[in-house]
């Protein structure tokens, strides 16, 4: 009798471990579910800082453009865009670490070099230099027409452009007075002809003047520098080379959207500029790119053949040798062949 009773006894308690077992994986499941699965950490984006020429301006449109749409950070970078301006040195900020890169332009990247400053133009956004002469319709019909004119020229013109056009034009420097930065001494002189950047001056003269001037490309009649350029300090090639390379690939696809994209694509990047740069308005950034587009400024030239931002060793040949023939450049202090690089865009190929 006690065997038979003890049968009830044994099943029960192994009904009542397997009950313990069975309870004891459900609360493992639920433990399991409820721990939220390892997340893998993110690289950090690298922090890279750089200086542009100007107030913020549709000029600089392709790298606010890179910037709002998210290509910067796609990249692996954190860039910081800072405006230049008339009282900003980006090249002695750059020099002394404050910028990683900058806006450059070829004259001032050659021409650091016999002061000691190894900057090293990596790109060109604008195959162009937009430096035009603004002359009064009917009166400067062609470049030959400005001998005789009052030429209104501000102190850099006089190390950069104007020995050129003297020379090719033979011009004589009796004939210059101060540009300071206004039109007013334009518009109240027909006989004069004044300097200009292609998308600001002919703009604000139109506005004030109430009449469409005369406006000659310098680039388009021979001037060969580029300009809105990348320019980076030496040593920073050889220490982030991959930080340069992932900027100047985000910046050229920063132009291609900026100037190839609708007024939606386009809205972000505009509303960085304007709120770098809030006296900027709508119709200056509508007018600009507009030139841009028309003049062939970014996407003319070399790099319509080759990709936004192409550099060649013929163009910057050709901007080493004009310098020197003006005597604006010193060969024996200059060694062209450091003063840039072809490597950062000669096989990106963002194509117009």
């Amino acid at each position: 009798m006690a065997l038979f009773n003890a049968a009830p006894t044994r099943l029960r308690l192994l009904s009542r471990r397997r009950r313990a077992a069975a309870l004891g994986a459900l609360a493992t499941a639920a433990a399991c579910v409820c721990l939220p699965a390892p997340v893998r950490a993110q690289p950090a984006a690298e922090k890279f800082t750089f200086i542009t020429n100007w107030f913020a301006q549709a000029e600089h449109g392709g790298f606010y453009q890179a910037q709002a749409t998210g290509l910067y950070r796609q990249a692996g970078l954190e860039v910081t865009i800072r405006m230049g301006g008339p009282q900003v040195n980006s090249l002695q900020l750059m020099a002394a670490g404050e910028a990683d890169c900058i806006m450059g332009f070829d004259v001032q990247t050659l021409k650091a070099w016999e002061q000691g400053v190894e900057a090293v133009t990596v790109a060109a956004a604008f195959q162009k230099d937009a430096i035009v002469m603004v002359g009064h319709p009917g009166v400067v019909k062609r470049l030959e027409d400005l001998k005789g004119k009052t030429m209104l020229l501000a102190t850099p013109a006089y190390s950069t452009f104007w020995p050129w056009l003297k020379s090719t034009y033979r011009l004589d420097d009796a004939v210059t007075r101060p540009y300071v930065f206004n039109n007013q001494a334009f518009l109240a002189d027909r006989n004069a002809v004044q300097q200009g950047y292609l998308t600001s001056e002919p703009f604000s003269i139109e506005k004030e003047g109430g009449f469409k001037p005369a406006v000659f490309l310098l680039a388009d009649h021979g001037w060969p520098p580029y300009s809105t350029t990348i320019v980076c300090m030496a040593r920073t090639l050889r220490e982030r080379e991959r930080a340069v390379a992932a900027f100047v690939r985000a910046s050229m696809l920063g132009w291609k959207g900026y100037l190839q994209g609708d007024a939606a694509a386009i809205a972000p990047a505009n509303a960085l500029i304007k709120k770098d740069n809030p006296q900027m308005s709508d119709d200056r950034i509508a007018h600009a790119i507009g030139l841009l587009k028309a003049s062939g400024m970014v996407t003319g030239g070399d790099a319509a053949r080759q990709g936004i931002g192409i550099v060649t060793d013929e163009r910057m040949k050709k901007t080493y040798d004009m310098l020197v023939g003006q005597k604006l450049l010193d060969p024996a202090k200059v060694d062209l062949a450091k003063t840039y690089t072809t490597r950062f865009v000669r096989d990106l190929r963002v194509m117009p």
